[in-house]
């Protein structure tokens, strides 16, 4: 359909402004805790690694297997659920997801043997499928194309933000060890499983799955909304290859955007595992003083991802580049952060940051825009969930060289390789021009750059 076919009025482009102001406001902020609580529940087994070696009997072998079968429940289950998004709506999935996945880390402070270990980190990962591709597909039934970029920055903010609070929360809850006769350990997955259940609860009076939903837009709002939101849906199907939807997903762009993000997945997992390494050889600081300098690096990723956040949505045809660029200056951290003093590894580490959560910003609204809509809910889940694998692969490179290695640095060496190839595929190949922007999007880029 065109513009005119959809009768567009003359305060379209203001009308559409202003509702996006709105859901920013109201909806980004819920959508932001929430997942700087995910990644806090998902990451604050490495902090009790010690206690539940001690009190249930979970070998370094048993651990590294019950972090790897997350991974595993969390790609099996991905794209059904983000299917069941798209059924029933932002407002009950992603609040579903949210409670099931706190109910899950309660129950993970019974843990007394491995196979109950084993048991619930899968069904974490089960619990939790679904949640961040959910909240990118949430984006595709509110945001037009010309704030997307901005919209997905935000949220990525969010998830390195989660790195600068896991650290010292939990640190604080194991400090309530024999509290009541309580373990620490347990105290920190009964307190921080609590929390993200009574965020779900509250998260399903704040979200709302579609603008005909929101009490809080005009009817002129919702209108020019919806208008856009399907002017932008007939585009992608025309450009679409004509076949079914399961042959869609199988098709060489979304597989190629399956491969980049395992690529970044692994990047950012090499980022977790060095990091630390890297900080712990500075002499001088006791255990809180480096958990502070250890969320620095992420400080400057979060400044990044703000100044260029409106960038991803101005240059949205340049967007291929920008990731090559961006992948290619975190490869460049990574490896000089093995060159030199601990504190220009520290430097360099913060290079590799930024060059990691950016290329997460500039990929993220490829998929979001081009995707046709039949197949967006399951597409993005299928590139979040293989890419996803890079958290199980990475350590078991790590692992395997590090043992025959007697080092992580061939490991690190490895991986950021494997970056370096995929920059420059990025930067190389010839990439058909994207279609030319409306008259509308024109406007709505300018609107969302002031």
């Amino acid at each position: 359909m065109t513009q005119q076919q959809y009768a567009l009025s003359p305060d379209h482009d203001a009308h559409i402004a202003s509702a996006i102001g709105k859901f920013f406001r109201r909806i980004i902020p819920m959508l932001a805790l929430m997942l700087i609580v995910n990644q806090i529940d998902r990451a604050n087994i490495g902090f009790v690694k010690a206690e539940l070696q001690t009190d249930a009997g979970i070998s370094a072998a048993a651990f590294g297997l019950g972090a790897g079968l997350f991974f595993i429940g969390y790609a099996l289950f991905e794209v059904p659920s983000n299917m069941m998004l798209k059924k029933l709506g932002a407002r009950v999935w992603l609040t579903r997801i949210m409670i099931t996945w706190g109910m899950v880390v309660v129950l993970t402070g019974f843990v007394s043997t491995p196979l109950h270990f084993y048991l619930l980190r899968f069904l974490l990962g089960v619990a939790e499928a679904g949640f961040f591709p959910g909240v990118l597909f949430y984006f595709r039934q509110w945001v037009p194309n010309a704030w997307r970029g901005r919209a997905t920055a935000m949220v990525l903010s969010a998830t390195a933000s989660a790195f600068l609070f896991s650290g010292p929360l939990t640190g604080a809850i194991l400090m309530m060890h024999d509290v009541g006769g309580i373990a620490g350990w347990k105290w920190v997955m009964f307190m921080e499983g609590g929390g993200s259940i009574v965020i779900g609860l509250l998260a399903a009076f704040v979200l709302v799955s579609k603008p005909e939903g929101a009490k809080w837009l005009s009817d002129a709002e919702k209108q020019a909304l919806a208008q856009q939101l399907a002017l932008e849906d007939d585009a992608r199907e025309e450009h679409a290859v004509t076949h079914g939807r399961w042959g869609l997903i199988t098709d060489r762009s979304l597989l190629s955007y399956c491969l980049i993000f395992f690529t970044m997945t692994m990047t950012g997992y090499t980022l977790v595992f060095w990091l630390p390494q890297i900080i712990q050889r500075i002499q001088g600081f006791n255990s809180f003083e480096t958990g502070l300098l250890t969320a620095v690096p992420w400080l400057f990723a979060i400044v990044a991802l703000f100044l260029l956040g409106k960038a991803t949505d101005r240059y949205r045809d340049k967007l291929d580049r920008g990731l090559g660029i961006a992948m290619l200056i975190a490869a460049c951290g990574t490896f000089m952060a093995t060159l030199g003093t601990p504190w220009f590894g520290f430097v360099a580490m913060i290079v590799a940051c930024i060059g990691s959560k950016v290329s997460a910003a500039f990929f993220w609204p490829m998929p979001q825009s081009e995707l046709p809509a039949s197949i967006a809910a399951p597409g993005i889940a299928l590139i979040n969930s293989i890419g996803n694998l890079g958290g199980f692969f990475a350590p078991t490179v790590f692992g395997y060289l590090e043992m025959h290695t007697g080092s992580t640095t061939g490991g690190l060496y490895a991986l950021t390789s494997v970056s370096v190839v995929t920059g420059l595929y990025l930067l190389l190949r010839r990439k058909p021009v994207p279609p030319a922007f409306g008259h509308t999007e024109r406007n709505h880029v300018r609107q969302s750059s002031h």
